[in-house]
């Protein structure tokens, strides 16, 4: 009975299992036709019901696998609408859908970009929507790919941004960035769609405008999330950087507020937006970062998407009924024989006919048909059970075939998406090859233009030979050309490279795309062959199960069905796959082509390369023999040059030309000069034989400056005494004969290396010394005194603070090894302090330099510059005593630090000489101020330098007395054990202490105002003109330029010091 019970629901599953492959099969005919219904080229929005059914078609079968199989379908190049309608979708689908749905549409990331390049170059309304659709979707892609926490519908709490956000401020910073760049992309969509309505007669009521205004909840649902997102953001990083880093941050911030605010409302008065969802307001006033309180009274926007009370209306064409399957309660007939209940009278008195009745018999005998019946009817069950379970077991594996046909029919529409997309870029490489073609015939151009332009240098050749003075003239154009065909071998050399390149990276592509054609062409050919394998077992199978049982035969029908549906799609694969291979073969027979031709243009190019480098080696050979020709040119006329001077000291002619012995220190140094040029033009030709300029230039410089040197030493010998005259006339010839051989020595290559212009030098010098032995005695004395004098105290003083400096350097290293503790410590400030100081002066020596040239350039005219210092000699002597007294203020000042840092000097010492050195420096910028422009800005460097020069002596000052103080041991004053007597005892005696030191401090200071008095007196400047001015110096802060005597300037004078004020000693008794 139990079993006979349990049929119906056994019966039920066996038909549920037979329709798993009808149901799929409904399934992917609902998603295709709601698709296909919600992606139309018609100007309508999207009905809310097809987009429903698609994200619970995503949710079924856990991604988007159906939805971009079908999508990709659609001609989205074609038609603008279709393309937008079609983002819109995936929008809904990435905010609602699966889970598994963002790594579906990551894979289709490019045909997302290539779709909205496509749009955004068309001039269409639709198209620039589409354009800003697809990089809003992509952004959206990358930001919740690179985040996975954070889910596409951007439904996260506060805890998950700050566990994507973390504990680095650089990735808060980065984040933070990602969503600025999001929420732009979302709001340009939307400005652009609603200034698209506003300058368009569509109006949110009529279906054009809705078309357009749908994608916008979707915009609305992410930027208030993004919105809130950025806030808290915003708020974190400014707590952890300072306000001015985050100004960009800010200033972003407040545009995206606004225009998000705007749009917000914008959409809150349209009418379509009002009956969907319910659009949250923004405050007034963004919030204030810069207050972290502001973080309490943001409040998140949220967005209501109110519900749909009427029901959804469905469409006779659109909803298809569900099979259902209903299987009810099926009686069970008792085919148990109920016992016979025996008679009372048979009971009681026995059967009749003595127990042999028929009835007896024949209950017999139907009880033994029951039991036959039964254990037929148990045979049955269990062969039915067997049957079931064997269709079962088929069933699954065929859908498990089924899966893999269709997982395989799909791979094989990538891969032929893949072959397509290789074909493309197999197309651009042979553009990309027509190029290359391109730029081989420009370089052959060149190279023609090269050859015309040698043609045109073998024109002017003939043209060089004529004079000297022609070869002169055109060498630098000889240089010029040169360095043009230079400039075109260089050229040439990186065509041959790039082609080079080129070829080989088209030969790698193609073996390697070869390669892995061969390769996916194996793999499907295997797999079919196991799939017809599996095939002809199943089909063994199918005619085993035919011949159990007759009472199957429905169920075998429906799998012979399968079968020639499967039949048919190996079919359908067989021919993808042979035009795949056929594909493949035109594609690699192209590609044979294109290698075949890349190798022969190639080789012909490389032999037209070998021409142009032979014709190039051709080009300069024979530049070499010209620049050498040009070159002996040139020596053999200064040879002419030299020999025709040379001739002049013996004519006797010449004994009549005298000349000055200034004029002739003036040629010998104008020779050396020329020496030096022709030695480094000698040098650069052995380096580059193709350019001879500099040192043909150089020659015929250098020829005639010789030539010049031995005509006037030859005529100053005239006027000499004898034995000058004698030493003058053979330097002259020993000069001429040196010369001569030098010009030999250039004529011929095999000399060329070694000859050197330094034994020309050396006579030369010998003449010098001899005209300036010849020179009249004292005559620029004056002139050496005033001019050069300023420029040596100058250069003695920057030498003096540059030995201070390494001075102090070698007592801080000495220091730090003798001492340690508090002393190192006072002694490394003061040195530092010290060498600070010595830094700003050496900038206020340079400034004071730069100021003195200025002035000396200003105000000399066509004077020379010792004519200038001669005519203000106050002025100048100025400058040179207080250039001294800078140079020993800083060597004192090193003499008081060594003293201090070993213990044996005074911090006074070293208090007094940063007075000194102040004072010295005041002096030195009021002599440079007297002259200067008031407006220069030399002067004002100067000024600048002064005032650190006294805010770094300052420094020296405090740090000496810091650490005198700190070194100092300060006895505490304990007076509990003293009477009364003996205290008024201590109280006199420091009274007179005070007294003693009083008159002391009185009397040195008397004394120092004699010593500066007398200090004046030295000076020149009487005691009755210091508060005067003079005729070169308006301030009294340079006495020393007050000197009656400015031809003997004074030496090592010591500066003015300033007046200290007379303050009144400290009262330390009250």
């Amino acid at each position: 009975m139990n079993s006979i019970r349990q049929v119906p629901s056994k019966v039920k599953t066996r038909r549920t299992e037979a329709n798993l492959g009808a149901e799929r099969e409904h399934f992917d005919k609902q998603q295709l036709s709601s698709i296909s219904k919600a992606i139309t080229s018609a100007e309508t929005p999207v009905k809310e019901k097809h987009a429903r059914r698609i994200i619970l078609g995503t949710h079924r079968e856990k991604g988007a696998f159906t939805f971009w199989s079908y999508a990709l379908g659609f001609p989205l190049a074609g038609s603008s609408i279709l393309s937008w309608k079609f983002c819109h979708v995936l929008h809904k689908i990435l905010r609602d859908g699966h889970r598994n749905v963002l790594q579906d549409c990551i894979r289709h990331h490019s045909s997302l970009v290539e779709i909205g390049k496509l749009w955004g170059n068309l001039h269409d309304k639709y198209g620039q929507l589409v354009a800003l659709y697809t990089r809003l979707l992509c952004t959206k892609l990358e930001f919740h790919s690179k985040h996975s926490d954070i889910p596409p519908n951007l439904e996260a709490s506060d805890e998950v941004l700050e566990r994507t956000a973390g504990t680095d401020i650089n990735n808060v910073f980065q984040l933070t960035v990602e969503v600025f760049d999001y929420l732009d992309a979302e709001l340009r969509l939307a400005e652009t769609v609603i200034r698209q309505l506003n300058t368009s007669i569509a109006i949110s009521t009529l279906t054009s405008g809705q078309c357009r205004l749908s994608p916008l909840i979707q915009v609305i649902q992410d930027c208030s999330h993004l919105y809130h997102f950025t806030v808290k953001l915003l708020f974190k990083l400014h707590a952890c950087l300072p306000a001015d880093t985050l100004q960009g941050h800010r200033d972003r911030f407040h545009d995206q507020f606004h225009s998000l605010k705007t749009f917000f409302n914008k959409a809150r008065d349209m009418l379509y937006f009002k009956r969907l969802i319910q659009i949250p307001k923004l405050p007034d006033s963004p919030p204030n970062f810069l207050h972290a309180s502001s973080l309490a009274k943001h409040v998140k926007p949220v967005v209501v998407i109110p519900d749909e009370d009427e029901p959804e209306q469905l469409d006779d064409d659109d909803d298809d009924p569900e099979p259902l399957i209903e299987v009810g309660d099926v009686p069970t007939s008792s085919l148990q024989a109920q016992p016979l209940q025996p008679d009372i009278f048979d009971q009681t008195f026995g059967p009749p006919n003595g127990g042999f009745d028929d009835r007896d018999l024949q209950i017999e005998r139907l009880k033994q048909e029951l039991e036959m019946l039964r254990a037929e009817l148990e045979r049955v069950k269990a062969e039915a059970q067997r049957y079931i379970t064997q269709l079962k077991s088929q069933i699954n594996s065929l859908e498990a075939e089924l899966e893999e046909q269709r997982a395989l029919k799909q791979r094989a529409l990538v891969e032929n998406e893949q072959l397509r997309m290789e074909l493309e870029a197999t197309r651009r490489r042979n553009a990309e090859h027509e190029g290359v073609q391109t730029t081989f015939i420009e370089a052959e151009k060149r190279a023609q233009a090269t050859e015309q332009r040698y043609n045109k240098l073998k024109e002017k050749h003939t043209e060089l030979v004529a004079s000297h003075a022609e070869l002169l003239r055109k060498s630098a154009d000889t240089v010029k050309m040169l360095s043009a065909t230079q400039q075109t071998q260089e050229e040439v050399e990186r065509t041959k490279l790039q082609l080079s390149f080129e070829v080989d990276r088209i030969k790698q592509e193609a073996d390697m795309k070869l390669e892995e054609q061969k390769f996916e062409m194996e793999k499907l050919r295997r797999a079919l062959e196991e799939k017809v394998a599996e095939m002809l077992r199943i089909k063994g199978t199918l005619q085993s199960s035919e011949q159990t049982s007759e009472q199957m035969n429905s169920s075998m029908t429906a799998l012979q069905a399968e079968k020639e549906r499967l039949m048919r799609s190996v079919s359908e694969k067989e021919a993808e796959l042979s035009s795949l291979r056929q594909a493949t073969q035109v594609q690699q027979s192209s590609l044979q082509q294109e290698r075949d031709k890349s190798s022969r243009e190639v080789g012909e190019l490389q032999g037209k390369l070998q021409e142009k480098i032979s014709r190039e080696e051709q080009l300069k050979q024979r530049l070499l023999e010209e620049q050498f020709a040009l070159l002996q040119g040139t020596v053999a006329e200064a040879e002419s040059i030299i020999e025709d001077a040379a001739a002049k000291i013996d004519d006797p002619l010449h004994i009549r030309c005298t000349s000055s012995p200034d004029y002739l220190i003036s040629r010998a140094e104008a020779t050396l000069g020329s020496i030096d040029k022709v030695k480094k033009g000698h040098a650069d030709f052995l380096g580059n034989m193709g350019d001879a300029g500099a040192l043909v230039r150089s020659l015929t410089q250098f020829s005639h400056l010789t030539a010049d040197t031995i005509i006037n030493g030859s005529a100053t010998a005239h006027m000499a005494p004898t034995d000058h005259a004698d030493r003058l006339t053979e330097n002259c010839r020993g000069c001429a004969t040196e010369t001569l051989q030098f010009l030999r020595d250039l004529k011929s290559k095999m000399s060329l290396q070694r000859a050197d212009p330094a034994a020309i030098r050396i006579i030369v010098q010998k003449i010098l010394h001899l005209g300036q032995e010849l020179r009249p005695k004292g005559m620029d004395i004056r002139q050496d005194e005033l001019g050069d004098l300023v420029d040596k105290e100058m250069a003695a003083t920057s030498a003096a603070i540059e030995e201070a400096v390494r001075r102090i350097d070698e007592m801080m290293n000495q220091a730090r090894k003798d001492t340690s503790g508090i002393k190192l410590e006072v002694n490394e400030r003061i040195l530092n302090s010290c060498t600070d100081l010595m830094k700003a002066i050496r900038m206020l020596i340079v400034s004071s330099t730069n100021l003195q040239k200025e002035i000396v350039e200003s105000g000399r005219g066509a004077a020379t510059m010792k004519e200038f210092y001669a005519k203000n000699s106050r002025w100048t002597e100025g400058l040179i005593s207080a250039a001294k007294a800078v140079g020993w203020g800083a060597t004192e000042m090193v003499e008081s630090a060594d003293k201090v840092v070993l213990h044996t000097g005074k911090y006074e010492e070293l208090i007094v000489c940063s007075h000194e050195i102040a004072a010295s420096t005041a002096q030195l910028v009021a002599a440079s101020k007297v002259k200067a422009d008031r407006h220069s800005k030399k002067l004002t460097t100067l000024q600048q330098a002064s005032r650190l020069v006294n805010e770094m002596a300052g420094k020296v000052v405090a740090s000496t007395r810091t650490g005198q103080e700190n070194l100092e041991e300060k006895d505490t004053m304990d007076f509990s054990g003293m009477s009364l007597i003996k205290l008024r005892k201590e109280e006199m005696e420091s009274q007179v202490k005070v007294l003693e030191l009083e008159s002391q401090l009185d009397g040195e200071r008397q004394r120092l105002g004699e010593l500066r008095k007398k200090h004046y007196d030295l000076a020149g400047v009487p005691h009755e003109q210091l508060s005067d001015g003079n005729e070169e110096a308006s301030s009294p802060a340079h006495p020393a330029s007050m000197s009656p005597k400015p031809s003997k300037p004074a030496i090592m004078r010591k500066p003015a010091l300033a007046q200290k004020p007379n303050l009144q000693p400290k009262n330390m008794f009250r």
